[in-house]
């Protein structure tokens, strides 16, 4: 048994909470995971994991056993990685997930640019409106929007995002302008679906928040599809300000009540805390940092470090 490959079949184990996952995640056979979990198993003298067939737990001794591993692994690492930064460009897979509409916008148009950088690290994007788990689907780095909670990730600030509110022009020329919250209830709203919620309009008003209920006649969970029902004159919607960024320039798309604007949101490049992160990750962040650095509707509005995320 290669006591290294075995900790590693068990901390994916762990944290896929499968080992059918740890052995596609690997690239290895299950049987061959289940083999080297269970000479872990027989060498320590404790079961780590309990199984029966329909769950998967740690045990008390599997936890700290896990503990520690990811400790070693990590050291192992780090130091491999030292060395070989020394010799040769930084090289592997870096996985992502981002919202469909930023990815398609901001990110694949520049993928060229990191590429011609780093030609030894391909991206895998997962395109996903929803908020994977990134230690259990193996995600490096994710790119979230607004104040985060959980505190098993860390945050670099690498942008902002303006939520705005506007109308075609000829919505407007039909409707009417409103011109106070109490006047925008009273018109058709375009809202947005987030995991099947119907997401709230927040505003500030004299200082304090006030939301208005995003219910309309119109709902989708695609920023896209907002923007459209937008231009097609369906109504007013409260979205991000880069979305619509030309055709507000063009005049055929009017922002209105800018008085109740609400305070920023920080985009985020998402990581798990306690890990090491690899030459590649770092500099795919670095290369999501220069792509909201160069768009004026997602600069960030001031520098911020990494730090652990903290409840909002």
């Amino acid at each position: 048994m290669d006591k290294l490959d075995a900790m590693r079949m068990f901390v994916r184990v762990v944290e896929s909470g499968s080992f059918s996952q740890a052995a596609r995640d690997l690239n290895v056979s299950q049987p061959t995971v289940s083999k080297q979990v269970a000479a872990l198993e027989a060498r320590l003298g404790t079961q780590l994991l309990a199984r029966n067939s329909r769950a998967l737990a740690v045990t008390r001794a599997g936890q700290d056993y896990y503990e520690a591993t990811v400790r070693i692994i990590q050291d192992i690492d780090h130091a491999e990685e030292l060395i070989l930064e020394g010799q040769s460009a930084p090289s592997g897979l870096v996985r992502v997930t981002v919202a469909p509409a930023f990815g398609r916008m901001f990110v694949i148009p520049r993928l060229l640019d990191f590429r011609s950088r780093f030609p030894h690290v391909p991206v895998e994007m997962e395109v996903s409106g929803r908020h994977v788990d990134l230690i259990e689907e193996g995600i490096d780095v994710a790119i979230r929007i607004g104040w985060l909670s959980d505190s098993s990730l860390v945050a670099r600030r690498i942008g902002d995002m303006q939520m705005i509110t506007l109308a075609s022009a000829s919505y407007l020329a039909e409707q009417g302008t409103p011109q106070t919250l109490d006047e925008l209830r009273n018109h058709h709203r375009i809202s947005y679906v987030y995991q099947g919620d119907v997401s709230g309009w927040d505003f500030q008003d004299a200082g304090r928040q006030v939301t208005v209920d995003g219910g309309g006649g119109f709902r989708t969970n695609d920023a896209e599809h907002v923007r459209a029902a937008v231009l097609a004159g369906l109504g007013i919607a409260h979205h991000a300000s880069w979305l619509f960024t030309d055709v507000l320039a063009s005049g055929e798309v009017v922002r209105i009540l800018g008085q109740y604007a609400p305070p920023p949101f920080p985009i985020n490049a998402v990581t798990v805390a306690g890990r090491r992160m690899p030459s590649r990750v770092r500099h795919f962040i670095d290369f999501l940092a220069a792509i909201c650095a160069d768009e004026l509707e997602l600069r960030v509005n001031e520098t911020e470090g990494s730090v652990v995320a903290k409840p909002s």
